[in-house]
């Protein structure tokens, strides 16, 4: 539908806006550039967590304040009932839909200390955290059973509320507990949920397990899931391949498994390196090193900027026009309903028959309303104008 205006022999009509919604999640990744505004941030974690943020080790904390990320957190013993000591993937239905989860989550949303040492800013955006990330540590690569499995549904999911030592931490039961996560997930469109895979383990026992598990959380979880609120990064993926030695990392390069923004396009590439851990900190010991976690911080900022990117254009809904100037050498848009932060692009035709559109103007939103002008061109018989975005 067109709204028009005519002035001498110009006629301008308004198109309808479109979004620029890709049909699959990858698509939706098209923008890499930090946030224009300030996000809070909170993540769940435990000790390879604290490292990864650490400015000593991973580097996180300082990566994700430069992204203009507030960045909160949680670690052991943090929130009521001491919440925080149970990052396991059976626990996450405690945090998430278990019967406490209510007040778990308030205290989430509210979080706004540091539970270990990193840098941040100064100052706290106002309101909530935005943006959950969570994060179980290594032990829970150890999956059992066979990828194969029937998915028990949440009632008979014997892995709810258990630690990663269970015998009921298996492939099937770890894929219905976080099945069972998109409910909440899904009515609460106005948070970002980042889940991040568990760290590789240097034994192989249960190496294959893991792989296949972590492949179907990026490729399979969320593929009838409507919303965009939900992005899976694979921590256990980067953490598969390195540059020679377990103190030298792959970063950069195109050979080895990877998670990262390359060439333009989101990439998860998974057929370069092993289903083990490549930067244990000791023989016996699979926290990931230094090397590992810098290699991680670089592949994970840009590609958590275009799932925050992706999220607010969903968010943002459509923009319209609400008035249309045409003068002796200008013609003129007001257009609203937009959302700060969010990139648009004015374009025109000349033939909507062609369907040939032509970009006008490209700008991030700094306000709900703008009004743009441009020259008017005295060959035009007639010009259509459309909005679009999340590109």
């Amino acid at each position: 539908m067109c709204r028009s205006a005519l002035a001498g022999t110009i006629l301008v009509c308004l198109c309808a806006s479109q979004a620029l919604l890709a049909s699959n999640r990858s698509g939706m990744l098209s923008d890499t550039n930090k946030p224009v505004r300030a996000m809070r941030l909170m993540f769940i974690h435990h000790s390879s967590g604290e490292a990864w943020l650490a400015d000593w080790h991973g580097g996180l904390g300082v990566a994700l304040r430069d992204s203009n990320y507030y960045v909160s957190d949680s670690n052991y013993g943090w929130g009521p009932d001491g919440i925080g000591d149970t990052t396991d993937i059976g626990y996450w239905w405690n945090w998430f839909r278990g019967p406490e989860s209510l007040r778990y989550m308030e205290a989430v949303y509210a979080e706004s200390g540091q539970n270990c040492e990193y840098s941040r800013g100064d100052t706290a955006p106002e309101g909530e955290n935005e943006i959950i990330m969570f994060k179980s540590c290594f032990p829970n690569s150890a999956l059992k059973g066979d990828p194969g499995d029937p998915v028990p549904g949440i009632a008979d999911n014997p892995l709810r509320g258990q630690e990663a030592g269970s015998e009921y931490h298996t492939v099937a039961n770890a894929k219905g507990i976080y099945m069972d996560l998109l409910n909440y997930f899904g009515a609460m469109t106005n948070k970002l949920f980042v889940a991040v895979t568990a760290p590789p383990l240097s034994d192989p026992a249960y190496a294959n397990n893991a792989r296949a598990f972590n492949q179907w959380l990026v490729n399979e979880w969320l593929a009838d899931y409507p919303f965009h609120n939900v992005f899976v990064w694979d921590f256990y993926n980067v953490l598969t391949s390195n540059g020679g030695t377990p103190e030298a990392n792959d970063l950069n390069l195109e050979t080895g498994n990877h998670h990262r923004w390359w060439n333009g396009a989101a990439q998860h590439k998974t057929d370069d390196g092993g289903n083990v851990s490549a930067y244990p900190s000791a023989p016996d010991n699979d926290h990931p090193n230094q090397a590992g976690d810098l290699k991680a911080t670089a592949e994970f900022v840009p590609l958590l900027n275009a799932a925050v990117h992706a999220w607010l254009v969903e968010r943002a809904g459509a923009p319209g026009f609400s008035a249309v100037y045409v003068g002796d050498q200008q013609v003129g848009l007001t257009i609203t309903n937009l959302s700060v932060g969010i990139t648009y692009v004015i374009q025109r035709c000349p033939d909507l028959k062609a369907g040939t559109w032509n970009d006008a103007h490209t700008f991030v939103s700094q306000s709900a309303v703008t009004n743009w002008f441009e020259p008017l061109n005295p060959e035009w018989v007639g010009i259509f104008y459309r909005v679009k975005w999340g590109q």
